[in-house]
């Protein structure tokens, strides 16, 4: 089981002492929390991606490169890539790029956000998002998968004899989750590739994620990637921990009380009670988390949300602290002894290339020379089928 935590990036005033963080401020800020996550012990760091204010993460990838400077063992990954706004060539080159720069720490989550007027700021139309998701993602597996692609489809100019630079690190595409919390069809294109799947998992019981959960789990064993039990699942979740459960509480609640997504409504004690949010003590996060498993099953990672509301850095620094020190090691060992033999970890890059070549040599695409006008024609790399025929005078 991974454990991981996650930030949609947002500038929010903090309701104690009534200060709202500058952009520069929040990025330094967050920036020591991905790093400080690695020190205690979690194993992925995630960043949501948004193109308007009050958030600021509108380049994952180059925040996610700057972390990936900075540490050595952290998976670095998306709380969202907008699979919908953004072209997929771009996303097949930055991804690319970053599994570079990371030594393939790294995957990312695709989805379609849930910020409308995005639709029309990048030129799409709201109403062709889920095929426009489809097709886009369609593309990029395509993309990362072959040097050369011709492409037609209903969203985006043609391609002809096009190749997506550079290409993925060891010719072995990224690892991608797709997000989805209501859509069928993306547990379904989940399902379809041998994907993973990952359900947000915050706002709602967690009998509501279940149901698209066990969808994709079924589709996935029906496309013959292995048995249902086996499908590559990622939970979300909230958690504000303290030393006892009354700290916790009077702590976070003005943070809960004025939270955009769900302040002035519930309370948090019903909130609690009815979502996966965790208020409380280690050994009430522990229990929390927990019975997640005994809802979904073995499931491979776990993310949690820590930084929204308008906390303050420091506050979330000591969060990680006891989450790394008297949470993890505890969910580990419990999940570890209840974990079905026959369910994998998440995938790792060393993963991949090793289903890819087993024992045999990685494949590291070295391109043609430049014909003079930037392009090498239509055999890039040197190992391309056409380019190694021409070798031989075929």
């Amino acid at each position: 089981m991974e454990f991981g935590i996650f930030s949609v990036s947002d500038v929010t005033r903090d309701p104690v002492s009534g200060d709202t963080p500058s952009e520069a401020a929040r990025i330094k800020g967050l920036a020591k929390i991905a790093t400080h996550a690695e020190e205690v012990g979690f194993d992925v760091f995630a960043i949501g991606e948004h193109h308007n204010p009050p958030f600021f993460s509108s380049s994952p990838t180059t925040f996610l490169a700057h972390i990936a400077a900075l540490t050595k063992t952290l998976k670095l990954s998306t709380s969202t890539t907008l699979i919908t706004t953004n072209d997929p060539v771009r996303i097949a080159e930055e991804y690319a790029m970053l599994q570079h720069l990371a030594d393939g720490r790294m995957d990312l989550m695709l989805g379609r956000g849930n910020t409308a007027p995005v639709y029309p700021w990048f030129g799409k139309d709201i109403r062709s998002a889920l095929p426009l998701a489809l097709e886009n993602y369609n593309l990029l597996h395509r993309l990362w998968r072959e040097d050369v692609v011709d492409y037609e489809g209903n969203f985006r100019t043609p391609l002809q004899g096009f190749t997506s630079t550079p290409r993925p690190l060891d010719d072995v595409p990224p690892f991608v989750w797709h997000g989805s919390i209501r859509t069928p069809e993306i547990a379904e294109q989940a399902a379809f590739h041998g994907d993973g799947f990952f359900s947000n998992h915050i706002f709602a019981p967690s009998a509501h994620s279940l149901r698209l959960v066990n969808f994709y789990r079924q589709r996935y064993e029906h496309y013959g990637h292995g048995k249902a039990k086996q499908a590559i699942v990622g939970l979300g979740g909230q958690a504000y921990v303290a030393k006892n459960s009354q700290d916790a509480a009077r702590e976070f609640r003005p943070y809960f009380n004025e939270a955009p997504v769900y302040g002035h409504g519930p309370s948090m004690e019903d909130f609690t009670s009815q979502t996966p949010l965790s208020v409380g003590s280690p050994q009430e996060i522990i229990d929390k988390t927990l019975s997640f498993r005994d809802m979904f099953g073995d499931y491979q990672r776990q993310m949690f949300l820590v930084d929204h509301a308008g906390l303050p850095t420091d506050t979330v620094l000591k969060q990680l602290d006891l989450l790394g020190s008297e949470v993890l090691p505890v969910l580990r060992a419990e999940l570890a002894k209840l974990r079905d033999p026959e369910v994998p970890e998440s995938p790792s890059h060393a993963d991949l290339v090793k289903a890819k070549y087993g024992d045999g040599e990685v494949r590291q695409p070295r391109p043609n020379p430049n014909r003079g006008d930037n392009v090498t024609g239509g055999s890039p790399y040197q190992d391309s089928p056409a380019a190694a025929g021409a070798a031989f005078g075929l």
